[in-house]
């Protein structure tokens, strides 16, 4: 690692030759398969852009110059070149992110990492540039997968329309997202990988003609005159340049000489240019290029020589779907799939393999995909539109408009529900219960367990006249937690002896575990409660606010944002019904939060057991005209 640890920031990279590059980049590579394989993280992606990261600091002066990089996964190889090298605590709580950080470096411009938005940033930046008279260029570094969003094109639309403006627009063609890219614009960057393009074929003419005694010179000015119709027919890149873009490429993503020269000549431009370069996700590394599946896309921790995982978990939430969905398949013709460019992640793959025919990859467009869905709905099929939680987000408007509105009977299923915790503020599934609790006719259920992801997933493709939402937690589903009895279409999870208990713990979802241990808390306390698991949380069962009267005080613990999530919605339900309940709403506190394992988070907000039965214990006190909450002891290991 001699050349990287001299590598304090950008600029270190100009005194080096072009075969001290070619080493760094092998260094790079080392230091990242080495490092990753301890933390876990996103792995193929940056062995893929190590040149292409290389270039773009040589040929930019970032951070005067914006290099803005979509997503962010791909930026490690950035974050090692801006001077963090501690890569011992990445994505781990006080560690780096796993995406650029404006909080680590200035160099770190955009920190969402939600795909296909970075051309909107660069065009707002490029134009701010135009109006303050700044000489800074701004490049935006975007992958083939996230150029199938619609975003991207809204912007690249605006972007063409100023001709003049500098930007440059990076292209990272590794033909994949997750998975390999699918859909029409992947099959036209297929057709400009393929070609040996214009450029080689004009100058091979141009020598030709040059040499060819009277007729040459006039023939090779009329063919260069009529360029445009010769690149469409030998590299079809004309779809670029029909929208007023420059196009340069494609180029080899790992030919660090080459990307120089292309990156030069697009910065010297003076307007908007799509570099196209062509790169390998995983280079490098066997273990990686050997995936079909996603070329390690993302890893937890792995051996560093076989790639293989040190550790298995046990059932995950994902795999339940998964496996329920093939089973779904089977027994109905008219269920159908659809994923945003995540069908692994998504656990669709197994009912990819049943029915090939059965199942849509819309590309990063959630949008899309959720109009999409009602389409297909009202086609007379039931789609189940498989995404993580904090991606529908960006599907609001068609949930609402398009799917809710006409009635249609999809069913959305929420992956990475609640607190993801180490991927950071932007992958958090935090709001969906909020921002879904205002769509009219539509259902959300929270299961606690795998049984329950089974049994609800049925009950919500059963649904044929309104959406229907299934949401669940990351990582491994832990054991049965069983019913002892029910309450409309709740279950009561644990009962008392006392015929007016003075706590009702109303569980949303993963948390019913800690609501239990909360009420074995209170219990030491001399404090009883009921455990009630609602099962589907909107709408509010009509059963809850006569079982909410029966207690003194009534507490809501979700996964979700507190701002206009179940706590609240359960609150409005008790007041319609004339309730007068005290109520306490436990959850995510409207924050933007910082990378970090899921207990460390719910450590720092206070989402756990003994947080807040002391909470309950003190609240009960007051009732009781006692002002000194009784200390509740932590649970132990």
């Amino acid at each position: 690692m001699d050349l990287l640890t001299r590598i304090k920031g950008p600029r270190d990279l100009d005194r080096l030759s072009l075969g001290e590059l070619d080493q760094l980049a092998e260094e790079i590579r080392t230091f990242l398969v080495d490092a990753v394989s301890k933390t876990g993280g996103h792995l193929g992606p940056n062995l893929g852009v190590v040149e292409l990261t290389i270039a773009l600091h040589r040929v930019f002066e970032s951070p005067k110059d914006k290099v803005l990089w979509d997503t962010g996964h791909q930026a490690y190889v950035h974050k090692l070149l801006t001077g963090r090298q501690d890569f011992s605590r990445l994505k781990s709580k006080g560690g780096l992110s796993g995406y650029p950080s404006r909080a680590e470096s200035d160099h770190d411009i955009i920190e969402n990492s939600h795909a296909s938005s970075v051309l909107g940033w660069a065009d707002g930046l490029a134009k701010a540039n135009e109006v303050l008279k700044k000489d800074d260029h701004v490049v935006a570094v975007i992958g083939d997968g996230a150029l199938t969003g619609g975003m991207a094109w809204e912007a690249l639309n605006n972007i063409a329309a100023a001709k003049d403006r500098p930007l440059v627009i990076v292209v990272n063609d590794n033909e994949r997202s997750y998975a390999p890219t699918i859909g029409g614009l992947a099959n036209h960057l297929a057709t400009l990988r393929t070609t040996d393009g214009y450029e080689r074929f004009l100058a091979r003419g141009k020598d030709i003609l040059e040499r060819t005694p009277v007729v040459g010179r006039p023939l090779y000015e009329t063919l260069h005159g009529a360029k445009k119709g010769l690149k469409d027919f030998i590299a079809p890149q004309g779809m670029f340049e029909d929208l007023g873009l420059k196009y340069v490429g494609p180029i080899d993503g790992h030919d660090v000489e080459a990307l120089e020269s292309a990156l030069q000549r697009a910065k010297r431009f003076g307007g908007p240019v799509i570099v196209h370069c062509l790169t390998e996700k995983g280079r490098g590394y066997t273990p990686a290029l050997e995936d079909e599946a996603d070329r390690f896309h993302a890893v937890g921790k792995i051996h560093p020589d076989t790639g293989l995982p040190i550790s298995t978990s046990g059932l995950d939430w994902t795999s339940v779907f998964g496996e329920e969905m093939v089973k779904l398949g089977q027994e109905r013709e008219d269920i159908v799939a659809i994923t945003a460019a995540m069908l692994q992640p998504v656990g669709l793959g197994k009912f990819e393999e049943a029915f090939p025919d059965r199942i849509y990859d819309v590309g990063i467009a959630e949008q899309h995909g959720a109009a999409s869905a009602a389409g297909l709905a009202t086609g007379g099929l039931h789609p189940v539109f498989a995404v993580y939680a904090t991606f529908l987000n960006r599907a609001f408007d068609q949930v609402l408009m398009d799917v809710a509105l006409h009635k249609c009977g999809v069913t959305f299923v929420l992956d990475r529900a609640g607190i993801t915790g180490t991927d950071g503020a932007s992958h958090n599934g935090m709001w969906d219960m909020s921002i879904l609790q205002c769509v009219p006719g539509l259902r959300i259920a929270a299961p606690r367990d795998a049984d329950q992801v089974r049994a609800q997933l049925r009950e919500a493709v059963a649904v044929d006249d309104a959406p229907t939402v299934v949401r669940f937690s990351k990582g491994a589903v832990g054991p049965a937690v069983k019913a002892v009895g029910k309450a409309g279409g709740m279950d009561i999870l644990r009962e008392p002896e006392a015929a007016r208990p003075d706590v009702l713990i109303v569980s949303v979802g993963a948390l019913a575990p800690m609501c239990l241990e909360i009420a074995d808390l209170l219990d030491a306390q001399g404090i009883s409660s009921t455990v009630v698991d609602p099962r589907w949380v909107k709408p509010v069962d009509e059963a809850l606010a006569p079982l909410a009267e029966r207690h003194r005080v009534v507490v809501t613990v979700e996964d979700n944002s507190r701002a206009g999530g179940v706590g609240s919605a359960v609150s409005q339900a008790l007041r319609d019904a004339g309730v007068d309940v005290p109520l306490r709403d436990f959850g995510i506190p409207p924050v933007f939060l910082d990378h970090a394992s899921r207990g460390e988070v719910m450590a720092d907000i206070g989402l756990t057991a003994p947080d807040i039965a002391r909470q309950v214990t003190g609240l009960v006190a007051k009732l009781d005209g006692r002002f000194e909450s009784r200390a509740v002891e932590p649970a132990r290991d």
